[in-house]
C-alpha cells in the first residue's frame, strides 16, 4: 500500500469515526424510553437510528467484499418487516444495538485496513448489471449515511432534552445562554414570517 492510500483511509475512517462517536453519544443520559420513542411522524428514533447504521456497515464494509461478519441481523432477512432495522424491539436492549454497531465499525475498520481502495466489491442487494463498487467508493457512502444520521440525532435528542452539539467536547453551538437562543429563534421566525407575506 502507498502513503497516500494510508493516508487516505486515515481521513476516510477520521470522518466515519466522527460520525459514529456522534451516535453513539446522542443516547448518553436518556431513560430507555427516550432513547427509543419516535420523534417524527416517520418514526426516526435514536436507538433505531444506530441499528440500522450497523447494519449499513456490515453490508457495505463486510459483506460487500466477501467478508460476512457472522452477525445475526434478523430485520435484514427478506422475510422481515419492512423498516424493522430502523427501530429497536422492548427485546432489544440499549447495550445489545450499542454493542453490534461497535463490533460492525470494527469489522469494517479492518475491510478498510485489508483491502486496497481500489479493490472491487459487489454489492449483494444491488441489480446484478450495477453491483461493482470499489472499496473507496463503499466508504464515502457509508460515511454519507452515517452523518446524514448523525444530523437527524442531534435533531432528535434536541426536541428530547434540548441538548445538541457536535461531540460531549464540542457543541459547535455560538452560545449556552437560553435567553440568546429565545431571542435568535425569535429573530427567526419574524424574519420567516416577513418573508411568508411578500407576494411570489
Amino acid at each position: 500500500m502507498t502513503a497516500a492510500d494510508t493516508e487516505a483511509k486515515a481521513d476516510l475512517l477520521r470522518y466515519l469515526q466522527s460520525a459514529r462517536d456522534a451516535l453513539v453519544w446522542k443516547l448518553d443520559g436518556l431513560s430507555e424510553y427516550d432513547a427509543r420513542r419516535p420523534m417524527t411522524p416517520t418514526g426516526t428514533n435514536l436507538l433505531g437510528l444506530l441499528k440500522h447504521a450497523a447494519g449499513v456497515e456490515l453490508g457495505y464494509l463486510g459483506d460487500t467484499f466477501a467478508r460476512p461478519s457472522g452477525e445475526a441481523l434478523p430485520w435484514l432477512a427478506d422475510a422481515a418487516e419492512l423498516n424493522s432495522d430502523m427501530w429497536a424491539t422492548a427485546a432489544e436492549s440499549r447495550e445489545d444495538i450499542v454493542g453490534l454497531y461497535r463490533r460492525a465499525w470494527a469489522h469494517a475498520d479492518a475491510t478498510i485496513d485489508a483491502l486496497p481502495l481500489d479493490t472491487v466489491g459487489r454489492v449483494p442487494w444491488w441489480p446484478d448489471d450495477r453491483d461493482e463498487v470499489t472499496l473507496r467508493h463503499a466508504v464515502v457512502r457509508v460515511i454519507a449515511d452515517t452523518h446524514r444520521h448523525a444530523g437527524q440525532a442531534d435533531i432528535i435528542r434536541e426536541l428530547i432534552d434540548g441538548a445538541a452539539g457536535i461531540n460531549e467536547g464540542n457543541s459547535s453551538l455560538p452560545s449556552n445562554d437560553p435567553a440568546w437562543w429565545e431571542e435568535y429563534r425569535n429573530r427567526v421566525e419574524r424574519a420567516a414570517e416577513e418573508a411568508g407575506t411578500k407576494a411570489p
